[in-house]
């Protein structure tokens, strides 16, 4: 049978869009098979907790897909052992470490390897096990969630739902900032850390003060008693203190009031001493005081001594010369010199006469 040409183009288009259909199918299916055309070794890692882990999510190397995660089963009760299986491209060494991580939020899981800095980079044989010392579990949101749940409680329906946004947020486009945040506590960590000396220092200072303030606890003890019984008398007194806060202040009004009088006659004093001393330090008048002010401190000395007794004035008689005369001139005078008399006052007139010598 001749076909003709209307139905051999509509054959060939037929035939085409079959081979490109068919491409597009085998190609959909190697992506949605997870590598359904890929050569992969096993290998198996040991892990302390593998909730939301499953058959077929991703095992990835840098973010990239590099295989899948075959089976899960409990060993040794408490712990899981999972088999993997990697592109037998990308072999695994011996400090190859494996970490599960969300997937996204809804709770799917994947697991993450990477190259430790420790031990030894030969290449892993195939079905040899990643020890549980080089893996680490996936944060458990429930956990995260569940902390949160005094804050939920507190508040409302659309601030919960608000909240909740939030951390999403943070947790999937945020990478930047959680970065930044975790670099500075890096940064303050190794602060700390280089200050541990300066640190320890002052706990151990702290330490001893308070061994000091314990030992010390009798006497803090009164301390405070006496502080309390303190602040009780002026509690007790507030009326007294509040009242004499008034005389105080009846006492300063009337003392301003008492300057306020006194200020004329105050300037006037001023003045009148002013001019007194003008009067002193003019001409001979200021030679006279001089000599007065000299004459003084000898005179009060003798004064002093003379009253040495009490109420009454203490004389002793040093030298004596007595003359005998007749008013009626009958008979000649008789005059005795001072030498016909002893000295009266004793030792004190041999120191002569002066500050301290008797009365002449």
């Amino acid at each position: 049978m001749r076909l003709d040409r209307e139905a051999f183009s509509a054959l060939i288009k037929l035939g085409l869009f079959l081979a490109f259909t068919g491409f597009v199918t085998v190609l959909l299916m190697s992506v949605l098979a997870n590598g359904l055309f890929r050569s992969d070794e096993t290998y198996k890692a040991v892990f302390t907790d593998v909730t939301g882990v499953a058959e077929g999510d991703d095992v990835r190397i840098a973010g990239v897909s590099v295989g899948r995660i075959e089976s899960v089963e409990v060993i040794d009760k408490d712990k899981a052992l999972v088999t993997f299986g990697v592109d037998a491209d990308r072999p695994l060494t011996q400090n190859t470490e494996a970490t599960l991580k969300f997937r996204n939020l809804v709770g799917q899981r994947y697991m993450a390897l990477t190259q430790g800095a420790e031990g030894s980079s030969e290449v892993m044989k195939p079905g040899s096990t990643i020890p549980d010392e080089r893996t680490t579990d996936a944060l458990d949101l429930n956990v995260l969630l569940n902390g949160f749940k005094p804050v939920f409680e507190a508040l409302s329906p659309d601030d919960t739902n608000q909240f909740a946004f939030e951390i999403i947020q943070v947790l999937q486009g945020e990478a930047g900032n959680i970065q930044s945040l975790l670099a500075t506590t890096a940064s303050l960590t190794s602060t700390l850390a280089d200050r541990d000396q300066l640190i320890g220092d002052v706990i151990t200072n702290l330490s001893t003060t308070l061994d000091i303030v314990s030992s010390r606890d009798v006497e803090l003890g009164q301390t405070i008693d006496t502080l309390q019984q303190f602040v009780s008398g002026l509690n007790s007194d507030r009326d007294a203190i509040l009242n004499s806060l008034d005389s105080i202040s009846g006492l300063s009004q009337e003392t301003a009031g008492l300057l306020e009088e006194g200020t004329p006659a105050l300037a006037a004093d001023v003045t009148a001493l002013r001019q007194l001393t003008t009067t002193l330090t003019n001409g001979e008048n200021l030679s006279v005081l001089e000599r007065n002010l000299q004459i003084i401190p000898p005179k009060m000395q003798k004064l002093t001594n003379m009253a040495s007794s009490g109420s009454r004035f203490n004389f002793y008689v040093c030298g004596l010369s007595l003359t005998l005369s007749d008013p009626t001139g009958a008979t000649p005078g008789l005059q005795l010199p001072p030498s016909a008399f002893p000295a009266l006052g004793g030792d004190r007139c041999d120191r002569g006469p002066g500050p301290n010598g008797g009365a002449q």
